[in-house]
């Protein structure tokens, strides 16, 4: 048995998990088997709850990323070749890791499994963020995030400019040539998964091509633990129950009363992500950086009860974001809803520890 594993990393907000949905559908009605598997510090991950509504196989790999967790990685990918005959595995890492082609890429690579084919690594890239990086510029994050935002597409096989949808073609075609001349010999894909521009030629070349790991970023660890260490990490799952509420409204005035507080103190905005289900239904509410990228997609009808899952990536302390979220939350319930924490996780990311790190590109040999 063959399996093709897909590699999708990239910044917050950049819209893997939403690339992960889409692809999955595709690739099912193509008719494989599909599993996904996400990746976060902690559990309680609105990608997971999200994902698991695809109707897909998948697995979450929490309490570090890949690279420090690689054993990890490895009884995924194991679970979804033994039990699900998987034809395709595609796995998410943390937003803010980079090193991926050194810490695992190419230990896949040396100890490769038979059957196992690893796809090229893709990076996917906000536009606007992008834009403002190739500009020398930080894209309102911190030096040492905006480092690591470089670092990723460094090491990229492939460079996916994602949400074009928000963009005009001339503005697409000039960041695909500023990217080429900055990258050269990186292969560089258009997307929008809201249209389905470009998504199949991703597709196509992810699902055919194995030339992966190519290159290795030069990466400073003292720069990237300082990138990962300046935002602080929310991951909660929430009750809510009171009065019949119209829960897109809530999740509105939520994500616009987090978006208030962080700009007031001039707290940059990783990723702020919200899932609320209600029965069968559900929304999801993004929040990639001030109050204009808020955006809500799905429906959930008024009811009585719900259930919130949050995740948070804000540049400031644990300490203060618990204090913002918790005020915003009971703000947002106005008295009338009662908001039950069944889980609540806030932590600053430790020092990234790989379990390895090459120093040199492994030649996988041709059977």
């Amino acid at each position: 048995m063959t399996t093709r594993l897909i590699l999708v990393g990239g910044f917050l907000g950049a819209g893997k998990t939403t690339l992960l949905w889409e692809a999955a559908q595709r690739l099912t009605g193509r008719g494989q088997r599909i599993g996904l598997i996400t990746n976060d510090q902690a559990p309680e991950l609105v990608d997971t709850v999200y994902l698991s509504r695809s109707g897909v196989k998948i697995a979450e790999v929490s309490g570090s990323c890949f690279c420090c967790n690689f054993q990890g990685l490895l009884d995924a990918l194991s679970k979804f070749r033994a039990e699900v005959k998987s034809d395709v595995l595609i796995a998410e890492p943390v937003g803010s890791c980079t090193d991926l082609s050194a810490t695992i890429i190419q230990p896949l690579k040396e100890h490769l499994e038979h059957g196992l084919v690893i796809a090229p690594l893709s990076v996917m890239a906000d536009p606007v963020r992008l834009s403002d990086i190739l500009d020398g510029e930080t894209a309102n994050l911190h030096p040492s995030a905006a480092y690591i935002f470089r670092k990723q597409m460094e090491e990229a096989d492939i460079i996916v400019i994602s949400k074009t949808d928000l963009l005009n073609p001339d503005e697409v075609d000039a960041l695909k040539s500023r990217l080429g001349n900055k990258y050269p010999g990186t292969a560089i894909f258009a997307i929008s998964v809201k249209t389905g521009e470009g998504f199949d030629a991703w597709l196509d070349e992810v699902t055919q091509s194995s030339d992966a790991g190519k290159r290795l970023a030069e990466v400073d660890y003292d720069i990237y633990a300082e990138g990962e260490a300046v935002l602080g990490w929310l991951n909660a799952t929430i009750a809510l129950r009171g009065e019949t509420t119209e829960w897109n409204v809530f999740a509105e005035n939520l994500l616009k009363g987090l978006s208030q507080r962080f700009d007031n103190v001039g707290a940059a905005v990783g990723h702020v992500k919200l899932i609320i289900e209600a029965g069968n239904n559900f929304l999801m509410g993004n929040l990639t950086g001030k109050g204009g990228t808020l955006s809500i997609r799905g429906s959930v009808d008024r009811s009585t009860e719900a259930q919130l899952t949050l995740n948070a990536r804000v540049q400031m302390s644990p300490e203060a974001l618990e204090v913002v979220a918790r005020d915003v939350i009971n703000s947002t319930c106005k008295g009338l809803i009662t908001a039950t924490p069944r889980a609540w996780r806030c932590l600053r990311p430790g020092r990234p520890k790989p379990t390895h790190r090459y120093d040199h590109v492994v030649t996988v040999k041709k059977a």
